[in-house]
């Protein structure tokens, strides 16, 4: 069984890496769609596969971290591209959700990331 749940968040970069002149360069900002994917047993308790509650309280702390924030400026993060803030919030809530199999971020609602761990 396959679970998810979407969070938004509103955040800053500029990617130093690219040549000058790329738009990216500059400061800009993006309103940011996650999706976290668990996937599990059901509980034979419960018939979930984990309450969707508790992943909230995972991944929240670590999407206020990044909501209205310059990404730049957090530790690991100093050239964000949509990759590396994907692959980053996977580190940071991997070892508190071993069922989470896949992360999609989406920057814009036609470009994204989709990662699964590896």
């Amino acid at each position: 069984m396959v679970i998810f749940k979407k969070f938004a968040f509103d955040s800053a970069h500029f990617l130093p890496n690219v040549p000058e002149g790329h738009k990216c360069k500059n400061i800009h900002g993006h309103t940011y769609h996650l999706t976290v994917f668990l996937e599990g047993d059901l509980d034979e308790d419960f018939q979930w596969v984990m309450d969707f509650k508790d992943l909230k309280d995972v991944v929240k702390p670590v999407i206020d971290r990044l909501d209205h924030n310059m990404i730049n400026d957090i530790p690991g993060l100093e050239n964000p591209t949509a990759e590396r803030i994907t692959v980053w919030i996977w580190d940071q809530i991997k070892p508190h959700l071993p069922l989470l199999s896949k992360l999609e971020l989406n920057e814009t609602p036609t470009s994204g990331v989709v990662y699964e761990g590896k």
